[in-house]
Formats: C-alpha cells, sequence, structure tokens
C-alpha cells in the first residue's frame, strides 16, 4: 500500500502513522501537515490510501478530499478526526471510511482491510464534475465543463474558463492526464482545449489550422499538423 497521512497536528499525525506502521508494517507512507503540501505530494505521487484530518490550517479537509477525488479517483479516502459530527459531510462527498480520534487500533484494522480489499477488487472510478486547482495558496474548485482551453506558462500552465483565468504550477502533461475521460484534447504541445468551446476552425500557416474558442475569440490556437485529422474526426468533420 502506498499511504499519506494528512494532518496538521503533529502528535496525532505520528499516533497514526506509529498504528498504521504496525497493521501494514510494507507499507510506504508520506505525510504532509498542511493542505497545500498534501496537493504537492498527491500531484507528483499515486498514494491509494489517503487519511484526511477535518481540520487543516490552511483548508477544509473535506474541500482537500474532493481535490484529491479528482486527482487520485482510484483511492480510499479516510477521514481521520476528532468530530463526529461531519461523518454526514464525508457520506455526502462519497467518503464511507471515517476514524475518530484517539485512533483504536482495532477500528484502523477494519478499515485498512477494508481498504486492501477495494484494491483487489477496484471498482470503477466515477467521472467527476469538478477540477481542484492549487492557485495563489487555495484550492479553487473549477467545473470542468467550464474550461475553454489550457496553455503552458513558464513551468505551469493557465487555465482559461468561462469564469476566469487560473495559474497552476504544473505541467500539461498533468492536465492531459486528469482530464482524460472527459471532451478535451491535446492540439499542441503547449495547448488543451475543450472540445464543446470551440467557436472556430480557421485556415493556418503551411496548410494547417487553427482555432478561435468561445469568449476567447481574439486568440488564434494553432493546431499541430500532427493532431489535425485526430482532431476532425473527434468534431464529426
Amino acid at each position: 500500500m502506498k499511504i499519506i497521512v494528512i494532518d496538521d497536528e503533529r502528535p496525532a499525525r505520528s499516533e497514526l502513522i506509529h498504528l498504521l506502521k504496525e497493521i501494514v508494517p510494507n507499507a510506504s507512507i508520506s505525510e504532509a501537515d498542511n493542505g497545500a503540501t498534501a496537493l504537492e505530494l498527491i500531484s507528483k505521487n499515486v498514494y491509494d490510501t489517503v487519511f484526511i484530518d477535518i481540520n487543516l490550517g490552511d483548508i477544509n479537509g473535506t474541500s482537500l478530499a474532493l481535490a484529491v477525488q479528482q486527482i487520485l479517483p482510484k483511492a480510499n479516502i479516510i477521514f481521520a478526526t476528532a468530530f463526529s459530527e461531519y461523518a454526514v459531510k464525508a457520506f455526502e462527498i462519497g467518503v464511507s471510511n471515517y476514524i475518530l480520534k484517539p485512533f483504536s487500533k482495532d477500528q484502523l484494522n477494519k478499515i485498512i482491510a477494508k481498504c486492501q480489499l477495494e484494491l483487489t477488487d477496484p471498482q470503477t472510478a466515477p467521472v467527476l464534475s469538478k477540477m481542484p486547482i492549487n492557485c495563489n495558496r487555495r484550492v479553487v474548485m473549477v467545473d470542468i465543463d467550464k474550461i475553454v482551453f489550457i496553455e503552458t506558462d513558464n513551468r505551469g500552465c493557465m487555465v482559461h474558463t468561462q469564469e476566469g483565468d487560473f495559474r497552476e504550477n504544473l505541467p500539461i502533461g498533468e492536465y492531459e492526464r486528469k482530464l482524460s475521460l472527459h471532451r478535451f484534447y491535446r492540439i499542441h504541445k503547449c495547448f488543451i482545449v475543450n472540445l464543446d468551446q470551440i467557436h472556430e476552425i480557421i485556415p493556418w500557416h503551411n496548410n494547417c489550422v487553427a482555432l478561435k474558442m468561445f469568449g476567447y475569440e481574439e486568440k488564434v490556437i494553432p493546431v499541430a499538423r500532427n493532431n489535425t485529422k485526430e482532431l476532425k474526426q473527434s468534431l464529426g468533420i
């Protein structure tokens, strides 16, 4: 198992990690003391089990859980908190695993056994409608169908939406992976477009084509020659 424990309280974090090492000694365990660090780790590594405290210093645990569901749709999420009243909210966002502080080894053992069973018999992950964007030390949940296009911006990317532009320090390949189950297509090494947001296809240099997107008609987005045929097929042209 590859586990990450996210909790801003070091004693609680250490206690949980200690118990996990007793129950699953061969597991790889990472830790984060805030939401920003957690998102950075999760965007760079694949975890199958994620423990999240509800009250983190920089973000609410339920908001972070929604982000994890989008980035790691197959991961098991477990809320670890001292507040039982958050159980209802957990179920509302599809998190069925819940452990209360102080931690019980027996309860944790049952949760780990359940997670291991789900890993050996994975269910098809739901296609989520929102994508988390870590922007300016906050997480913005963006409606995926409102994303118009994404372009590279130095070492990160600019996500252009119907509701504004957001910059995030992720490579464009990560967005291509995140949006693989949606109607997005990487038309160029620097651009991913929402196929449903294309306004015009226009002739471009050297017998290529370019796109103009709804709401961004002033910007011409080139299509790589090798991607033109597949793009047209995707659009039924």
